[in-house]
């Protein structure tokens, strides 16, 4: 396996591979985290259908604080907190965890990020979700799953996190990615933040962009070149990512860490940004 292929292993696991790993003695605990802005079924259509063995998660209440406009719409949880729905779930100490969810990994990709800031190894999205699973002739099964408890311990800090100030200062001096639909950098349009907008310096590289017309992210050559064009080079200077509220912007880290480049997540992301009117707006 070549060195950039072990790279996006690392971060990425396909439907067989899955498979494979489920059928060992010690499965990966395995996460449903079935989440869209404006919706709130998830639970439901996990419960309608979900991979066999998968345990729902709660994105707004299990993978976030309570928002206010001072922290944002999905705030960093509180380390015990989260480490108590880990163990609910029943990650285990030392033991592999795969998420996934039927967007592309764009909420899933949350669960991914929080638990490797909060020191677990081995976490990796499912490559293409539920649909690429069901496309590979694999089976789902309805109701809800109750696990063996976990014991796994989180200790917090093994990703990189900026502030607002830190956002700014990347803008200025690194790279720093705005993971939002491009209409929404530009500040045609603002759904659900008070202005619209983007940080000045920012360059829009809007997550939808990671993944294919099936879900998929995009190979890794490909990803490769968007994050040239959008400056980013490996090796090269600091990179940051943000977004409305820092999920869609833990998939822009993903995609990056499959190419080998390390970015920090801004965890208020829009959502805090722009209800501070001391931080000044730029539009495009």
């Amino acid at each position: 396996m070549s060195t950039q292929d072990e790279t996006r292993r690392r971060v990425l696991v396909d439907a067989d591979e899955l498979a494979r790993l489920l059928a060992d003695d010690e499965p990966p605990a395995l996460l449903d985290v079935r989440w869209a802005l404006g919706r709130t079924d998830g639970h439901e259509r996990y419960l309608a259908a979900h991979l066999p063995g998968a345990v729902y998660v709660d994105l707004d209440t299990e993978l976030a604080a309570p928002p206010s406009p001072a922290a944002g719409r999905h705030p960093l949880p509180d380390v015990a907190d989260l480490e108590r729905a880990a163990r609910r779930w029943g990650v285990r100490e030392g033991g592999a965890v795969v998420v996934y969810d039927d967007a592309g990994g764009t909420s899933a990709a949350r669960a991914w990020w929080l638990l490797r800031w909060a020191g677990v190894r081995d976490v990796r999205l499912l490559d293409g979700g539920l649909a690429a699973w069901v496309a590979a002739g694999y089976g789902v099964e309805p109701g809800d799953v109750t696990p063996e408890p976990g014991d796994v311990v989180l200790v917090p800090g093994a990703l990189a996190t900026v502030d607002a100030d830190g956002a700014a200062a990347l803008a200025a001096d690194g790279v720093l990615l705005d993971a939002r639909a491009a209409e929404r950098y530009a500040g045609d349009v603002e759904p659900v933040d008070p202005r619209a907008g983007h940080v000045p310096g920012a360059v829009s590289a809007p997550t939808a962009a990671n993944l294919d017309d099936a879900g998929r992210f995009l190979p890794a050559d490909a990803l490769r070149a968007r994050f040239d064009a959008a400056g980013v080079v490996p090796g090269g200077g600091p990179v940051g990512v943000y977004c409305g509220s820092g999920v869609t912007a833990a998939h822009e880290v993903a995609a990056l860490a499959s190419v080998g480049v390390d970015a920090a997540l801004y965890p208020g992301s829009w959502s805090q940004w722009s209800n501070d009117p001391s931080r000044p707006v730029a539009t495009a």
